[in-house]
């Protein structure tokens, strides 16, 4: 790893690469310079990045000690972590008077502002690049505070979310030099008369301090693009992580620290906020006049709390959603029940963008194996899933661990809303005794009788989905609108022949903004996004007032200040 360099010789280091996302945005085709695969780092791949048994050990180096930050106003220690997995972690991070860091943390922007906007997204790139050469460490600390299996740990908590990182960078270069340059001579002809002369100059401006509110499950994948967006758009972050999930939030806070400082800059443009137990900080920090952006992923309840309460602050949010597909017919019946199976099992469903609803008419389905009915359909989609999770090794492998005991009892719950087409097994974890690993469960639900609405309607975190009987597709699609209108939907899925029907989904998604996957049979999942390409969320409906990434994901967080001087 390379120490010390100007943000000159950075911006060289890393120019190709911020040309390559910068085009990526703008053709939308594949591109991630983040090899996903384990292999890739180590002595022969990523250079200087750690290996497997390094990325284990420097993981194992943390446990049971004080995670140590040097940030201003540390006044205690705290952390209370338990990995899903069943072991403690034992790891102390330092607890800030808010009174001492927030104002340290304001005193670093005129600086980092007036380093302009591609130096910042130089600097973005190199603490990107050394959360890179250390995915394996991190792919540890996001598996035992998430509770995903190692290999998606190691893809989404680690490349896929660097990635996610890099799209926001180049996002921001994009929007801050795009409306103006950095400076201009403006001549206005005056006839006779000497011209009107005057040199301008235009400086993006950030807002403030943003504050990253972090979730559970997905502690890098979510906050990665509110992190990078603000730093690279001028701003200081604060990080604050979910009580669970510190230490894939505090060792992506010590790679910035590190890397500001080398680069020249006050490392207190990034600090972490740990609370103790109980504290609940993030309502208090919401509100705080220093804070003018705010990044939280999580509940709709304090979803809409930050929104309506904190008033002073740009508020971007990714809160709970209803997602749905509907199943009208196939030309490929195996590949659709191979591919709703893994997208209804991928990480037990603690995906914000998992199935939950299946809209099948009661009537059923018309598909290249014949006519199904609805009951066919969702046996055979049961039948899938028991029959993707029926190795122990593999369902672990896919599963991972349940993140909290409230996802425990939605699943032990969803057996008394209807009948039982699939019910959850335990399954056991040799590895890893104590971990809490569930196949899912599918309920069938009329969707016709009023008393059910109130199952499907709501979002039911975790690995449990609703087979909802429907009249026809087009009621299918009228209860897709108002499941996205009323609760929001992160994705929609939707499977048919019929261009008539594909017509009225795809419309349905267009009024309702919600992103739409259409007849998924391969390797591709409805709840599977890929950063420079796919937007995840929309921002128009109450799963999300925000999409990662887009424009208007990071225009908000700083403004233009023109200077005028006579020439």
């Amino acid at each position: 790893m390379t120490a010390g360099l100007t943000t000159a010789q950075l911006t060289e280091k890393h120019r190709a690469v911020l040309d390559q996302a910068l085009d990526a945005i703008r053709s939308r085709a594949y591109w991630s310079p983040h090899p996903e695969h384990p292999k890739a780092y180590g002595a022969d791949g990523v250079p200087g990045s750690l290996d497997a048994a390094q990325g284990q050990a420097a993981f194992e180096a943390l446990r049971g000690k004080r995670f140590e930050l040097d940030q201003p106003g540390t006044d205690g220690w705290s952390g209370s972590e338990v990995s899903p997995y069943g072991p403690e972690l034992g790891i102390e991070y330092p607890h800030a008077d808010l009174g001492i860091l927030l104002p340290a943390m304001r005193a670093a922007m005129p600086a980092w502002r007036e380093a302009g906007p591609e130096a910042r997204a130089a600097v973005c790139i190199e603490i990107l690049s050394r959360i890179n050469a250390r995915t394996h460490e991190f792919a540890h600390a996001v598996m035992h505070t998430s509770g995903q299996a190692f290999m998606m740990a190691f893809q989404a908590g680690g490349p896929h979310a660097q990635d996610r990182g890099l799209e926001a960078v180049a996002y921001a270069l994009r929007a801050q030099t795009g409306e103006a340059p950095a400076s201009a001579e403006w001549v206005k002809p005056q006839g006779k008369r000497d011209p009107l002369k005057l040199d301008k100059q235009f400086t993006s401006v950030p807002r403030g301090i943003s504050l990253l509110i972090g979730c559970n499950t997905f502690p890098t994948w979510n906050s990665y693009p509110g992190l990078f967006a603000s730093l690279a758009t001028g701003n200081a972050v604060l990080v604050k992580p979910h009580p669970r999930a510190v230490l894939p939030l505090a060792l992506t806070v010590q790679v910035a620290r590190e890397v500001l400082g080398e680069a020249g800059f006050s490392p207190d443009l990034v600090a972490l906020a740990a609370e103790r137990d109980g504290e609940g900080i993030a309502k208090a920090l919401a509100v705080r006049p220093e804070i003018r952006i705010i990044d939280y992923t999580g509940s709709t309840a304090f979803g809409d709390w930050l929104e309506t309460n904190a008033r002073q602050a740009q508020v971007y949010t990714e809160k709970a959603g209803v997602n749905t597909v509907v199943v009208d017919s196939t030309g490929d019946y195996k590949g659709m029940l191979a591919n709703l199976a893994f997208s209804l099992s991928l990480y037990s469903g603690q995906m914000c963008t998992t199935p939950q609803n299946l809209l099948i008419p009661r009537d059923g389905i018309s598909t290249d194996a014949g006519h199904k009915s609805y009951d066919e359909v969702v046996s055979d989609v049961a039948a899938a899933v028991e029959g993707l999770l029926g190795d122990d090794a593999r369902a672990n492998a896919l599963l991972g661990a349940i993140v909290n005991d409230q996802v425990k009892e939605r699943i032990d719950a969803a057996a008394q809303l209807g009948e039982v087409a699939l019910a959850s097994r335990t399954v056991a974890n040799p590895d890893f005794p104590g971990a809490t690993v569930r196949t899912p469960v599918i309920v069938k639900l009329d969707g016709a009788k009023p008393d059910t609405e109130a199952a499907y309607l709501s979002e039911c975190f975790g690995p449990v989905s609703f087979a909802v009987a429907v009249d026809s597709a087009a009621d299918a699609v009228e209860l897709l609108r108002r499941t996205v209108r009323e609760k929001g939907a992160m994705t929609v899925g939707a499977y048919t022949t019929s261009a008539e029907v594909e017509r009225l989904v795809e419309e349905a998604c267009l009024e309702e903004c919600a992103q739409l996957s259409l007849n998924l049979t391969g390797g591709v999942y409805v709840n599977q996004t890929a950063a420079f390409s796919d937007f995840h969320g929309s921002g128009g409906n109450p799963a999300a007032n925000a999409v990662l990434c887009d424009t208007a994901f990071v225009a908000g967080r700083f403004r233009t200040v023109e200077v005028r001087r006579q020439a």
